[in-house]
């Protein structure tokens, strides 16, 4: 049973189970696909029932950002652990190596998925990067049938929210390909382009203050996180 967080179900698991589950899918093959909502993300399906059911639509939902466990916690539902998107793709990527499966890179700005490619290839030997698109696009039908040749294990979908999570729900029945992920800006990351927090600001959980330090046109978007916070004491009062 899933953990419901002001209307988003989260799968309780820890980060290494995820990774467990989330390989499980890959092998499966069965059109699966994961999201990794944050705070921002359940704020904005509050107002979007379409995107809330993509959400919930999806094979595996884990805590991406401190703020989700914060608010679980406060509504007496604890998860176990956060689960940052972008990590548990890294672990799913070096268990791939291992086994020689492919992936394919589609979101960004034109050039970074390219960029990530090379950057993936080398990092993990082994991993193959079998194609890549960057998220400019108006139709996706080519795009489909590229994924839909080259039939990679993993697809990585990295057109931030709510895009990735309504294409992947939309399009999951007619895609060949073992697992989706959004992953939002994890190519920029991989690409070089991005770089994360130091790992002690990770382990803080204060992830999201370095963006802000680094980026702070990203206030308005940050501003969902206290909000979130008054709906989850907001919700906990209702009860």
């Amino acid at each position: 049973m899933r953990i419901d967080v002001l209307g988003i179900g989260f799968d309780n698991l820890t980060k290494k189970e995820a990774e467990q589950k989330a390989y499980s899918l890959m092998q499966e093959r069965n059109r699966a696909y994961i999201v990794t909502p944050n705070p921002e993300i359940i704020m904005q399906s509050r107002k979007d029932e379409q995107f809330k059911t993509a959400v919930n639509s999806a094979n595996l939902v884990v805590a991406d950002g401190i703020g989700v466990i914060y608010g679980a916690k406060i509504l007496k539902r604890p998860l176990k652990e956060k689960i940052p998107g972008i990590e548990l793709v890294q672990d799913l990527f070096a268990q791939m190596a291992e086994e020689k499966r492919s992936v394919y890179l589609f979101g960004a700005k034109p050039g970074v998925a390219e960029k990530a490619a090379k950057r993936l290839e080398e990092q993990y030997e082994g991993l193959s990067v079998c194609g890549h698109h960057d998220g400019y696009f108006t139709e996706d039908a080519a795009i489909i049938d590229e994924i839909n040749h080259l039939q990679p294990d993993l697809l990585l979908v990295c057109l931030g929210a709510p895009k990735q999570e309504l294409w992947m729900h939309k399009n999951a029945d007619s895609i060949n390909a073992g697992l989706m992920i959004g992953a939002g800006g994890s190519l920029d990351v991989f690409s070089g382009e991005v770089l994360r927090a130091p790992v002690i600001w990770q382990r803080l959980g204060f992830e999201w203050l370095h963006r802000l330090i680094k980026n702070p046109s990203r206030i308005g978007r940050m501003m969902q996180l206290p909000k979130f916070l008054l709906v989850v004491f907001g919700e906990k009062i209702k009860k």
